[in-house]
């Protein structure tokens, strides 16, 4: 039995996103753990969050987590500019990953917004 968050379409991209994100830090050379590190948290954060928003009983708890998960997508932004930066993500794959998260980014202001139109 899944759980009513899974299907929501933007919580199966997020977890897509930190899915692609793992393969990327993966490949990174030593003395880029910190920036590994921090991508991986950041992007699993977006998904962890829409997760126990969902869970939350009052509007108020479901938007702010659904909010901190909106700023773990703009934390990646930065981080994946400076893997782009260093030459550890190709200019194709940034685009990529980035283009995600901004449709991620659309999805969970939805999310935020649609929290005030529902009864409960």
């Amino acid at each position: 039995m899944a759980f009513a968050f899974e299907k929501l379409r933007v919580y199966q991209r997020a977890v897509g996103f930190a899915d692609d994100v793992c393969s990327l830090t993966r490949g990174l050379p030593r003395g880029y753990f910190f920036l590994a590190d921090q991508l991986n948290r950041a992007s699993l954060s977006i998904a962890a969050n829409i997760a126990e928003g969902n869970g939350r009983f009052t509007k108020a708890d479901r938007r702010n987590f659904f909010g901190i998960a909106r700023g773990s997508v703009q934390e990646c932004v930065p981080l994946l500019e400076l893997a782009l930066r260093q030459g550890l993500v190709s200019p194709e794959r940034h685009a990529e990953l980035k283009a995600e998260l901004q449709e991620i980014a659309k999805m969970l202001s939805g999310l935020i917004n649609g929290v005030e139109k529902r009864a409960v």
